[in-house]
């Protein structure tokens, strides 16, 4: 049973419209070379320079031809070659043919190019086996893409897509906006760094690492300032040091409500506080605010609780700050359910799943498991969100519920 309040809750929908309606894009903007670009946000159209392609050339192999030359079985004798970066050059006597390559400037005065399965070679030339129209086989300049033209605008990540259609056009330098710089601890004495041996009462700081590993994907410029220990005066002067250096500050832990949890008392001294306690399951204590400089977001201390918030909340405030107009929150699509799942109302929740097309061609999703805010499992065991709606109850197999795949913060492959 959910014991906790949710009258003083607000929803994610709320919290992201207030998170979005506050921050705006960074202006600073950098050029850099377009091998070291992926990954990256344009900062500005890019704009075509040549046209694409930038002369008339052959779709096939075969035959550049005159129309009015070609009668009813008639032949045509060869008078030269045209090769792709090697073009027909001289004289084209009325009442013969070019012999062209895919990709070869077609010769001046061609309107048409045979493609080679459609003509016979004779003894006293080419013979053409198929009607021919005029234009046909041939790419003309600037088909593709022409200049001046807005190729691609401002706002979008570049990657494998993107990248060789630039370098189609001979552009080696690209505007784009410079990496957000993001600056994240964790907070607790009872964390201890991976790999150092655990005292008594203390767990690992899985959270820091995780944050960093989406930080990483989604191209962050992370300053790591370690864990903070339980102690006012140092944890004030880590947000101060902080804001001095970043433009999000994201800490994990002391947002709750304990003796110990001294995160949203120094934020009240330091920064402002948007909003606090979200009504979502895992995830409740998350924090977003306003530094003097930096923009503030404070993640649970449960490592489930964590990930889940930094998907839903901080991956959309990252793609806003960097400029990332063209990024879309992960698509609900509908599945049955093959097993019972637990839920009390009051909270939207996030249970981890594992979700499958049928023999139908439909949607199945079952349970990983416990969904406690520490089995961090649930996340490698599973490859989607099964989202429970904020007053839903229990439910049974053969119901219909909402899912979202992991996107690539998360997938497994």
């Amino acid at each position: 049973m959910d014991h906790c309040h949710t009258s003083d809750l607000i929803s994610l929908e709320q919290a992201l419209e207030k998170l979005l309606a506050q921050t705006v894009p960074l202006t600073n903007t950098e050029t850099i070379s377009l091998t070291e670009s992926a990954g990256r946000i344009t900062a500005t159209d890019i704009i075509s320079p040549i046209n694409v392609p930038p002369f008339d050339n052959s779709a096939m192999d075969g035959y550049a031809i005159h129309v009015a030359d070609l009668s009813d079985h008639q032949t045509l004798p060869v008078a030269g070659k045209a090769l792709a970066g090697a073009p027909f050059q001289g004289e084209w006597p009325a009442g013969s043919c070019i012999r062209i390559m895919t990709g070869a400037p077609i010769p001046s005065g061609a309107d048409a190019v045979v493609m080679q399965e459609q003509t016979e070679v004779t003894e006293t030339g080419i013979r053409f086996t198929s009607p021919v129209t005029q234009g046909q086989n041939i790419r003309t300049v600037g088909e593709d893409i022409t200049q001046d033209a807005v190729v691609l605008p401002k706002g979008i990540k570049l990657s494998t897509a993107q990248l060789p259609l630039i370098a189609s056009l001979g552009i080696a330098k690209v505007n784009v906006v410079r990496k957000l710089k993001v600056a994240i601890f964790s907070t607790g004495d009872e964390l201890q760094a991976i790999g150092e041996p655990l005292q008594a009462g203390q767990i690992y700081d899985t959270n820091r690492f995780a944050v960093r590993l989406m930080l990483e994907k989604l191209d962050c410029e992370v300053i790591d300032l370690g864990v903070i220990r339980d102690d006012p005066a140092t944890l004030r002067q880590t947000f101060i040091n902080a804001d001095k250096q970043a433009d999000l500050v994201i800490s994990s832990g002391g947002v709750s409500v304990g003796e110990a949890d001294y995160t949203k008392q120094i934020l009240d001294e330091v920064g402002k506080i948007s909003f606090w306690k979200l009504a979502i399951k895992p995830g409740k204590p998350f924090a977003f605010g306003k530094l003097e400089n930096a923009w503030f977001c404070g993640l649970p201390g449960n490592p489930v609780s964590a990930v889940l918030t930094f998907y839903q909340l901080v991956q959309p405030l990252i793609a806003r700050l960097s400029g990332f107009t063209t990024w879309q929150p992960p698509m609900r699509l509908t599945a049955k359910a093959t097993t019972p799942l637990k839920k009390s109302a009051g909270r939207l929740d996030f249970q981890r799943g594992i979700a499958a097309i049928n023999e139908n061609g439909e949607f199945e999703v079952k349970t990983t498991g416990h969904q406690g805010s520490h089995i961090f499992s649930s996340y490698s065991a599973g490859n989607c969100f099964i989202v429970l709606e904020r007053e839903r109850g229990h439910v049974v197999v053969g119901e219909t519920v909402h899912i979202e795949f992991f996107n690539h913060l998360l997938q497994n492959q």
